[in-house]
């Protein structure tokens, strides 16, 4: 009798074991990584939906903290400093925290990010920023919680939290120039053909002195004996950009005739754009 008392126990908690089950959590949880400038920027969070309830002003009230998602505090962590509104945050993780209002949002940068749920008051000590943010109407409902990031550039971006009719964006900027900058007169104090060509294309496309791009591109080529058509394509925007119609020219008709040897439309096509404004063509 014992025995089949122990082999009954041993299949009940058998089945027990192999029978859990596994369900979707209300909030599932999400990751989103972006690379702004030269600065990785991550969140993490949880996306609660509405499922037809009243979210602002309801189930979450005007007026007081929110986590600004579900299950745990929202986290950013970015790579590098970076600055939001008019105060510097330093490379590491926040949590961010909001207080909804109707027409703006306050968007606090919290130290504290391990926490749970919103902390019933803010610890001023753990206020690294604060901005007011506009509530901006959207068309649509957006029924699951949802940040992004949007507005791209190469030294800032929107971190942007939208949920039923509400978007709410709130900027911030990298040193990308100043960390660029420090990098190409560190290169150039002994530089080869790739610091002198990445130093003058970057010039190029953030609308530097376009001076020094012409003089950076002209070393380039001096140490490059064979460059590449893609090469002589920048060459001849940075020769037009400098007001040397005819070197632009020159470049652009070598980089067209080594696209067209290498079968390049996208290539063999800018450049025959580019002679044809310049009157080559």
């Amino acid at each position: 009798m014992k025995n089949l008392l122990m082999i009954a126990l041993v299949f009940v908690v058998s089945f027990s074991v192999d029978a859990q089950i596994k369900t979707p959590v209300a909030s599932p949880a999400a990751k989103i990584e972006q690379v702004v400038g030269l600065t990785d920027v991550s969140i993490e969070y949880s996306r609660p939906a509405m499922r037809g309830r009243t979210i602002f002003g309801n189930l979450v009230p005007f007026g007081k903290i929110w986590r600004t998602g579900a299950n745990g505090r929202t986290k950013v962590t970015f790579s590098d400093d970076v600055t939001v509104g008019e105060k510097n945050l330093k490379a590491g993780t926040y949590a961010i925290l909001t207080i909804p209002q109707a027409k703006k949002w306050e968007v606090v940068f919290y130290t504290d990010y391990a926490g749970g749920g919103a902390p019933a008051e803010l610890d001023e000590s753990k206020v690294a920023a604060r901005v007011m943010a506009d509530v901006y109407d959207m068309p649509m409902d957006i029924k699951s919680f949802t940040i992004s990031f949007n507005d791209l550039t190469s030294s800032s971006a929107v971190i942007g939290m939208m949920w039923e009719k509400a978007y709410v964006g709130v900027e911030f900027t990298v040193a990308t120039d100043k960390t660029v900058s420090k990098s190409i007169d560190k290169a150039l104090a002994g530089p080869g053909f790739n610091e002198y060509y990445a130093a003058a294309t970057y010039y190029l496309s953030e609308g530097k002195d376009i001076k020094k791009a012409k003089m950076w591109i002209d070393k380039a080529m001096s140490l490059n004996k064979e460059p590449r058509y893609w090469q002589l394509r920048q060459l001849s925007l940075i020769y037009d950009k400098a007001g040397d119609k005819k070197g632009a020219i020159e470049a652009a008709k070598k980089s067209l005739a080594g696209a067209e040897e290498g079968k390049n439309d996208d290539y063999i096509k800018m450049n025959k754009a580019s002679l044809k404004e310049w009157g080559a063509l």
